[in-house]
Protein backbone atom coordinates (compact mmCIF):
# COMPACT_ATOMS: atom_id res chain seq x y z
CA UNK A 1 0.00 0.00 0.00
CA UNK A 2 1.59 3.21 -0.90
CA UNK A 3 0.44 6.42 0.35
CA UNK A 4 -0.49 8.94 -1.78
CA UNK A 5 -0.51 12.54 -1.76
CA UNK A 6 -3.14 14.38 -4.18
CA UNK A 7 -3.55 17.82 -4.56
CA UNK A 8 -6.86 18.94 -5.63
CA UNK A 9 -8.26 22.18 -4.16
CA UNK A 10 -12.14 21.37 -5.95
CA UNK A 11 -13.49 19.21 -2.78
CA UNK A 12 -16.23 17.38 -4.50
CA UNK A 13 -13.23 15.92 -7.27
CA UNK A 14 -10.80 15.76 -4.47
CA UNK A 15 -13.25 12.95 -2.92
CA UNK A 16 -13.49 11.49 -6.40
CA UNK A 17 -9.84 10.75 -6.42
CA UNK A 18 -9.89 9.87 -3.00
CA UNK A 19 -12.23 7.33 -3.20
CA UNK A 20 -10.11 5.77 -6.01
CA UNK A 21 -6.95 5.80 -4.77
CA UNK A 22 -8.64 4.10 -2.02
CA UNK A 23 -10.53 1.50 -4.69
CA UNK A 24 -6.82 1.04 -5.96
CA UNK A 25 -5.63 0.07 -2.60
CA UNK A 26 -3.62 3.09 -1.34
CA UNK A 27 -3.69 5.61 1.06
CA UNK A 28 -5.02 9.01 0.36
CA UNK A 29 -4.24 12.42 1.40
CA UNK A 30 -5.76 15.16 -0.12
CA UNK A 31 -3.42 18.61 0.58
CA UNK A 32 -4.27 22.21 0.58
CA UNK A 33 -1.33 22.89 -0.89
CA UNK A 34 2.18 21.31 -1.64
CA UNK A 35 5.49 20.94 0.21
CA UNK A 36 8.44 19.19 0.79
CA UNK A 37 6.70 17.01 2.30
CA UNK A 38 5.14 15.47 -0.86
CA UNK A 39 8.77 14.47 -1.77
CA UNK A 40 8.01 11.78 0.61
CA UNK A 41 5.38 10.44 -1.00
CA UNK A 42 4.87 7.06 -2.43
CA UNK A 43 2.93 9.40 -5.31
CA UNK A 44 1.58 12.53 -6.13
CA UNK A 45 -1.59 13.50 -7.74
CA UNK A 46 -1.88 16.90 -8.73
CA UNK A 47 -5.00 18.90 -10.31
CA UNK A 48 -3.52 21.34 -12.97
CA UNK A 49 -6.81 22.93 -14.23
CA UNK A 50 -5.38 26.03 -12.76
CA UNK A 51 -2.34 28.01 -11.43
CA UNK A 52 -0.17 25.77 -13.91
CA UNK A 53 3.42 27.25 -13.31
CA UNK A 54 2.89 27.23 -9.66
CA UNK A 55 1.42 24.07 -9.08
CA UNK A 56 4.43 22.34 -11.44
CA UNK A 57 6.98 24.41 -9.53
CA UNK A 58 5.82 23.28 -6.23
CA UNK A 59 5.61 19.74 -7.32
CA UNK A 60 9.19 19.76 -8.57
CA UNK A 61 11.23 18.47 -5.94
CA UNK A 62 8.87 15.18 -5.47
CA UNK A 63 9.16 14.68 -9.36
CA UNK A 64 12.93 15.12 -8.53
CA UNK A 65 12.68 12.74 -5.74
CA UNK A 66 11.44 10.02 -8.16
CA UNK A 67 8.24 9.92 -6.99
CA UNK A 68 5.52 8.57 -9.59
CA UNK A 69 3.11 11.83 -10.57
CA UNK A 70 -0.07 11.69 -12.21
CA UNK A 71 -1.27 15.20 -13.57
CA UNK A 72 -4.79 16.22 -14.83
CA UNK A 73 -5.39 19.11 -16.98
CA UNK A 74 -8.68 20.44 -19.07
CA UNK A 75 -8.98 18.74 -22.12
CA UNK A 76 -8.97 22.45 -24.11
CA UNK A 77 -5.43 23.44 -22.53
CA UNK A 78 -2.80 21.08 -24.41
CA UNK A 79 0.27 23.44 -23.82
CA UNK A 80 -0.35 22.23 -19.94
CA UNK A 81 -0.08 18.59 -20.86
CA UNK A 82 3.38 19.46 -22.91
CA UNK A 83 4.59 21.78 -19.88
CA UNK A 84 3.70 18.59 -17.13
CA UNK A 85 5.56 16.26 -19.52
CA UNK A 86 8.15 18.80 -19.59
CA UNK A 87 8.41 19.38 -16.32
CA UNK A 88 8.86 15.24 -15.88
CA UNK A 89 5.30 14.05 -14.30
CA UNK A 90 4.82 10.66 -14.68
CA UNK A 91 1.43 10.56 -16.77
CA UNK A 92 -0.48 13.11 -17.56
CA UNK A 93 -4.24 12.80 -18.55
CA UNK A 94 -7.44 15.14 -18.82
CA UNK A 95 -9.43 15.65 -16.05
CA UNK A 96 -12.25 13.59 -18.15
CA UNK A 97 -9.97 10.87 -18.27
CA UNK A 98 -9.04 11.08 -14.46
CA UNK A 99 -12.78 10.93 -13.73
CA UNK A 100 -13.50 7.99 -16.11
CA UNK A 101 -10.49 5.65 -15.40
CA UNK A 102 -8.92 6.97 -11.91
CA UNK A 103 -8.55 3.84 -10.32
CA UNK A 104 -7.10 2.15 -13.10
CA UNK A 105 -4.33 5.56 -13.75
CA UNK A 106 -3.80 5.28 -10.10
CA UNK A 107 -2.87 1.65 -10.47
CA UNK A 108 -0.70 1.99 -13.48
CA UNK A 109 1.29 4.49 -11.65
CA UNK A 110 1.81 3.03 -8.21
CA UNK A 111 3.10 -0.64 -8.85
Amino acid sequence: MASVVAFVPDLLFGSNVAAAVQAAGHECTLVASLDASAAGAGALIIDLTADVPERLAASGPAIAAGVPTLAFYSHVEADVRASAEQAGVTLVVPRSRMAREGRALIERLVT
